[in-house]
């Protein structure tokens, strides 16, 4: 306690310069309560006085009572618990005469002890002066304003102006007039070159005191707070600005735009479709601000919006001189299966697949290529709806009007297959100038032609021009008369019942069709393909591109038809078969097909015979089956149809028919058998007597026997 009074007292002298400063320490002493006095309230209207003091006294009376003994708070409570609870109206007024002192704040209270009587000479200590101020009143006002002024009021989200005062490896130190110093990272510095001691940045107090009670401050919410209310502006007035791609991000580009990150989607980089995003990271570009979400407070930029601002300009200046015939330089920069996209220099005009080319191409790609350059005419235009249409075979005469002078009728042109229909084939002399071959122009065979498996896309045929006609821009060609009609000859070549050799070309259900030479062809029909077996169909017998003997049955020079044989090469057998095959005689036969009506039977020699349904019943009820193996009965033979109609089920009747007619016979001769025996003993009997009846009875009974059988 006395070390406590001592280093007070020592304070007091220190502090007393001059006698005004003397008696203002005076009186910031004096006026604080008494222990004896002060009730518990006193201890919350003592904290002001000493914060009203003049700030070299707080700082003062800090230190002591910092140096003050712990004891000493601990035997002061048990005086302020005695204090009288009327003290706290008397200290309101010496509370309220106190000097006003703002902005300083006292680390901790402690309550004020009682001062024994010790003889002083330069501070009074009595309780009496406390109230007593020493300064006038205008003197003070002017002492006051200079304190406040020392001061800063800040408040949380606030943005202020402060001044570099340290650097650190991590943190730069600003001081913004506060009670304390903040520490800011350097990352928040990364874009500073040069930061030193003394320059002024503007910081966000993001917290006047942390949970630590450190004061916090951010340059870079300062910097986005700002760069949103610039955003928000030019978002307004659809300024221009200025911004730093500084990566690449899913669908597009983080631009900084005023120290704010904002987001260009890769459909807003340009008007042409881009793939490398990369190409853009780390550049500068002007953008400007196209979406805003102040909720999120995110921007959406673009630097496409001022290309397409650009080329309106263009667009409206291309369109004011556009007319029908003008010639125009473009670059291709789309194709499609349909044609070609082409930029006139801020205007797209459609260059359409048909008038790229006089010649027939599949795809524009085969005459175009992406970024080249061409000059086009303008076809047509749409100012309403600025759709353009151009021309580029146009900027050429068209061949038809410059076709060679070599190209008539009866000339031999070579083309390439260009199209091919049903009808036939269209040939391209030139570009642009086509001739059609008429399937009936593709042979001089009278058989029909297939244009579309004859001819091929892309192969090259020579022809001869039949007709010509310039003024409708229409020629015909024949393939076949590139050679000579071999029909006029064709009685000296292919004489009825000569024998030759022919190619299947093709196969119908009613017979083939075969070629002798180029030219020269026939049918074979399907009855003349075998004597002995029937086909369904001719392709049983014969494949497309197989070779087959034939004999010329018939010719027709005038609608230039072969009449061709096959099985005629051979003699009929028909007659030779008929005794073999004749009504009533059985053969072994196996079913090679099935069905309702009945069944087709293979025969001896090759032969094939029918049998109907009603013939195929077994003994037991069934009918025959496929691929069995049976014994037929022939019951038709027609030579002339050279049909053979058999029966299995006759086979089995007549056999039982067979055994039952000789059971009969056997059956009849042992009744003629019997008769003659009882006749002969009848006449025995007659010279027996009447004890040989008994064996006469025996001998009738053995012939009703006989006759039962029989019957």
């Amino acid at each position: 306690m006395n070390f406590f009074i001592k280093q007070l007292n020592a304070d007091a002298q220190e502090s007393a310069a001059t006698p005004e400063e003397n008696v203002e320490v005076s009186t910031a002493i004096t006026n604080t309560p008494e222990v004896t006095e002060t009730p518990a309230v006193v201890a919350e209207e003592a904290a002001p006085v000493v914060e009203e003091a003049p700030a070299v006294v707080a700082e003062e009376a800090a230190a002591v009572v910092e140096e003050a003994p712990a004891v000493v708070a601990e035997e002061a409570a048990p005086v302020v618990e005695e204090a009288p609870v009327v003290v706290a109206e008397e200290a309101a007024p010496v509370v309220e005469e106190a000097p006003v002192v703002e902005k300083v704040k006292v680390v901790s209270y402690v309550p004020p002890v009682e001062i024994p009587e010790t003889p002083h000479d330069d501070f009074d200590w009595s309780v009496d002066k406390r109230n007593v101020s020493l300064y006038p009143k205008e003197e003070k006002e002017k002492y006051d304003k200079v304190y406040e002024n020392t001061f800063v009021q800040i408040e949380d989200g606030e943005i202020i102006d402060g001044a570099v005062v340290g650097l650190t490896k991590t943190d730069v130190v600003v001081n913004i007039g506060f009670k304390s110093d903040g520490l800011i990272s350097l990352n928040e510095f990364r874009d500073v070159t040069g930061l030193k001691i003394g320059d002024t940045v503007e910081v966000m107090v993001v917290e006047k005191e942390d949970k630590h009670g450190n004061l916090t401050l951010s340059r870079k919410s300062a910097r986005t707070f700002r760069a949103w209310q610039r955003i928000m502006e030019v978002n307004k007035t659809g300024e221009v600005v200025t911004g730093y791609v500084t990566s690449k991000t899913k669908g597009g580009l983080i631009v900084d735009v005023f120290g704010m990150e904002t987001f260009l989607p890769g459909s807003q980089i340009d008007v042409k479709p881009v793939t490398d995003y990369d190409q853009f990271v780390g550049k500068t570009m002007e953008f400007k601000v196209v979406k805003i979400n102040e909720t999120i407070k995110n921007a959406v930029v673009s630097h496409k919006a001022l290309i397409e601002s650009d080329i309106e300009a263009q667009r409206v200046e291309i369109m004011s001189k556009l007319e029908k015939g003008q010639v125009l330089e473009g670059v291709v920069k789309n194709i499609t299966d349909f044609g070609a996209f082409m930029d006139l220099g801020g205007l797209d005009g459609l260059l359409y697949i048909t008038d790229i080319s006089w010649g027939r191409i599949s795809h524009p790609s085969e005459v175009l290529k992406m970024d080249q350059k061409l000059q086009v005419v303008v076809l047509d235009f749409d100012d309403d709806k600025k759709r353009i249409s151009l021309g580029l075979k146009q900027l050429t005469p068209h061949p038809w009007e410059v076709l060679p002078a070599e190209i008539v009728e009866g000339s031999i042109v070579h083309g390439k297959v260009v199209n091919i229909e049903d009808y036939g084939a269209f040939l391209e002399v030139q570009p642009g100038v086509e001739g059609l071959v008429h399937v009936s122009e593709i042979s001089w065979a009278n058989t029909p032609v297939n244009a579309k498996e004859f001819f091929k896309l892309g192969d090259e045929h020579a022809a001869r021009v039949v007709t010509l006609d310039k003024d409708t821009r229409k020629m015909s060609l024949s393939i076949k008369k590139m050679t000579n009609d071999p029909w006029d000859t064709i009685e000296f070549k292919y004489a009825v019942e000569s024998k030759h050799k022919g190619l299947v070309k093709n196969i119908t259900p009613y017979g083939v069709f075969l070629e002798l030479e180029t030219g020269i062809g026939g049918m074979i029909h399907i009855s003349d393909l075998s004597w002995l077996k029937r086909y369904n169909h001719p392709s049983d017998y014969v494949k497309v591109g197989q070779y087959i003997d034939i004999i010329i049955m018939g010719v027709d020079k005038d609608n230039r038809k072969l009449q061709l044989g096959h099985k005629q090469l051979e003699e009929d057998p028909w007659n030779a078969l008929e005794e073999t095959f004749g009504i009533g005689t059985k053969h072994e036969g196996t079913v090679t097909r099935r069905d309702d009506k009945g069944a087709l039977v293979q025969l001896p020699y090759g032969l094939e015979g029918f049998a109907p349904a009603r013939h195929l019943v077994k003994e037991d009820g069934k009918t025959v089956a496929m691929d069995e193996t049976l014994t037929f009965q022939v019951i038709e033979f027609d030579r002339n149809e050279k049909r053979i109609l058999l029966s299995y089920t006759r086979v089995w009747e007549q056999a039982q028919q067979e055994e039952k007619d000789a059971a009969r016979k056997e059956a009849r001769l042992e009744a003629e058998k019997t008769q003659k025996e009882v006749k002969l003993v009848q006449q025995k009997v007659e010279k027996t007597t009447l004890g040989d009846l008994s064996a006469l009875a025996n001998i009738r009974a053995k012939l009703e026997e006989n006759e039962n059988k029989g019957n």
